[in-house]
């Protein structure tokens, strides 16, 4: 049920734009292929958006032009990752 939970997390936060005020964008991973791989960030919050902000926000401050959210988890507080691009 974890698993299950995890994963439309990620799927969520991976199909929802983050908007055209953001330097760093949220990318599919057929995007990805195609960008230049520079690092990864992570992230805590109370909840998705939150979640999804932050690590838009540290995308942005590693000087990434896109990023794909590689893992969403948790219970009560979730964690994310991405992977960013150039």
């Amino acid at each position: 049920m974890k698993n299950i939970k995890t994963i439309a997390i990620a799927a969520a936060l991976a199909t929802v734009s983050f908007g055209s005020f953001a330097a760093a964008h949220s990318v599919s991973y057929a995007q990805a292929q195609q960008l230049e791989k520079i690092g990864a960030v992570s992230a805590t919050a109370n909840d998705v958006t939150s979640l999804q902000s932050k690590l838009a926000h540290k995308a942005r401050a590693a000087g990434a032009s896109a990023y794909t959210i590689t893992y969403a988890g948790g219970d009560d507080t979730l964690h994310g990752n991405a992977t960013i691009y150039k």
